[in-house]
């Protein structure tokens, strides 16, 4: 696989999960039912295919939730989230009259005492295994995980929220399970903000729940810091990475086309429908997802052709009739040209959008989030950059991405000046649009009383290869800075350090393991993981792997509640000031 993925976050989970429950079921010669519930099922569905699963003797896979038709001479493996409502619905299984021979259970989490002992007390006699593995995240990518939580983003900065502090131990309890399945015990920092407290909260929760973790590891001895660091931040530290018109093949895919569940569903000329799934299966997908829009337009063209050229006679010409003789003939060749066929529609119809409006939009995004233009020369009036945005009829929501560009690039407007441009876009009674970003602690308004410092840049201009891209997400000053140990503390505050010796750039050999195996360890370097409070974006998630290419030695891991797309994040900021709060209890774990 490209970089990354032959040690990444899904061969890891994949390789605990076979360590722990498909290790404990190998004992028994019986082929077995697997329950899971809704979050586990897509956590399995990340790292594994059914075949793997069958390989191990599992041939069965069921809902917790559904109705299943009793097995009797059959044992189940129940993996799930420790929920009431998952352990009401395991008891509903064994209680009246036993679904299955045997119970082997599997909680992602710590299970509360409470739920355990219903659950002993109730159909013990049942439970042959009963674990808690550690692993409440989903492993996105191989170097991306998230937290599955897309509510959290309301729970922590909606004004009426009820449940702030419930869903940042959630999150809190989460982070520690993938700093647990990575054999981590990471020192922790935090962004320090004058007027957000959320990255300090969070921050202290992690330490706290790491340090507890790691007291009541099962080893014998007490396991010391790694060489790995964590750092916090909150999604207002960097607004315009997530508002931008983002050039790269795997940004702009989901910005600008209809993508759900990372599927990507498209026509073909004689009308009939396809899907494709943009995966790390894909390996044509991870050699290009983060490309330049304008290398993979070039690239893919040329791989059909070779691809064609290379199964025929030299002097044969290509038809379509002669290609699907040789799909008949050749599965291997199907597969290659179905997913060469896939981009070849996904990278056209992002290009189709890029010149009917993107191309235009994207030059003064950029001088807006730069601020200054392709020549260098800085903008001296932001409002002359915005108004041809503005006159132009794009849509609303690009309208409302341009004019929040202005303002951050201001440093927030004035009323009178909002009122006018609130009228231009039309969105007199959507204002909220614009207003909210003040709850994520990003100046909307300018006040005497309040004065925010923009951070300090690093220089690029060597690295810009295209005029349409020449904003960097500032997460990766952050990463380059945190690898060669840059970060100012009094920004970033220590809550707990990592062993003196950090050192991103690898010169100390780092991770000091109970049991190293060569096998699973290519890195001799330290591990950086960022966690984003509310939503990271695709063009951060870029960042991870071309820090981690740059510097080999330290590999970078992002995570978040969620991923986010420029148009959903301005959905939710939209909804933030609604005060119908549906409130998600810690109970119900919006993961489950």
């Amino acid at each position: 696989m490209a970089a990354g993925s032959d040690h990444g976050l899904k061969k890891i989970v994949w390789k605990r999960i076979k360590d722990t429950i498909i290790t404990d079921c190998r004992k028994s010669e019986v082929w077995k039912i697997l329950i899971l519930d809704p979050f586990t099922t897509k956590l399995l569905s990340s790292c594994c295919k059914m075949s793997d699963l069958m390989a191990e003797k599992i041939t069965i896979v069921e809902d917790l939730f559904k109705k299943r038709e009793p097995v009797l001479e059959m044992k189940a493996i129940y993996f799930m989230t420790p929920t009431a409502k998952c352990v009401e619905a395991f008891l509903g299984d064994f209680e009246k009259k036993p679904k299955y021979k045997a119970a082997y259970v599997y909680f992602t989490d710590y299970c509360p005492d409470d739920l355990f002992n219903k659950m002993k007390s109730r159909c013990g006699k049942f439970i042959r295994v009963f674990k808690e593995i550690n692993m409440s995240f989903l492993p996105q990518e191989a170097q991306v995980f998230t937290c599955n939580n897309p509510e959290a983003f309301r729970s922590i900065y909606s004004p009426h929220s009820q449940d702030k502090m419930s869903t940042l131990e959630t999150l809190a309890d989460q982070i520690v399970t993938l700093c647990a399945t990575l054999d981590e015990y990471p020192g922790v920092r935090y962004k320090k903000e004058s007027n957000m407290e959320n990255a300090k909260t969070l921050a202290e929760l992690v330490d706290n729940k790491l340090a507890k973790h790691y007291e009541l590891d099962d080893s014998d001895k007490k396991k010391g810091k790694t060489q790995a660091q964590l750092l916090i931040v909150e999604r207002g530290f960097d607004p315009v990475s997530p508002i931008l018109h983002e050039l790269s093949y795997q940004a702009m895919a989901y910005d600008l086309i209809d993508i759900q569940d990372d599927t990507f569903r498209y026509k073909l000329k004689d009308g009939s429908e396809k899907q494709a799934l943009l995966t790390e299966d894909d390996m044509l997908w991870v050699k290009l997802r983060h490309k330049h829009i304008a290398e993979v337009s070039a690239e893919i063209p040329k791989m059909v052709k070779e691809i064609s050229a290379s199964k025929q006679q030299p002097d044969e010409k290509i038809t379509i009739s002669k290609l699907a003789q040789m799909m008949k003939k050749m599965p291997s060749f199907r597969k290659q040209l179905n997913e060469k066929t896939t981009h070849l529609q996904l990278a056209e119809e992002c290009m189709q959008h890029f010149s009917n409006n993107v191309e235009k939009l994207c030059k003064a995004e950029q001088d807006l989030a730069v601020g200054s233009d392709a020549d260098g020369a800085k903008v001296k009036d932001s409002m002359r950059t915005l108004l041809p945005v503005l006159l132009h009829p794009y849509s609303t929501y690009d309208k409302i991405r341009a004019v929040l560009l202005y303002i951050f690039s201001v440093n927030g407007t004035t009323d009178e000046n909002l009122n006018k441009l609130i009228q231009h876009v039309k969105i007199e009674d959507e204002r909220e649009f614009i207003l909210n970003w003040k709850e994520l602690g990003v100046p909307i308004i300018t006040s005497s009383s309040f004065f925010s410092r923009k951070p300090t840049r690093r220089d690029r201009s060597q690295e810009e290869k295209y005029n349409l891209s020449r904003w960097t997400p500032v997460i990766k000053d952050v990463m380059e800075d945190a690898v060669e140990n840059k970060l100012d503390t009094k920004e970033w505050p220590h809550l707990s350090e990592s062993p003196a010796a950090w050192n991103g750039s690898g010169a100390v050999s780092a991770r000091q393991k109970h049991k190293p195996s060569a096998q699973d360890e290519r890195r001799t370097g330290s591990r950086l993981i960022i966690f984003v409070i509310g939503g990271i974006t695709y063009s951060e998630m870029r960042c991870a792997y071309e820090v981690t290419q740059a510097v080999k030695s330290c590999e970078v891991i992002v995570g978040s509640s969620h991923i986010l797309t420029p148009t959903s994040l301005l959905d939710d900021i939209k909804a933030l000031s609604k005060t119908s709060m549906e409130s998600f209890t810690i109970e119900e774990r919006s993961t489950a």
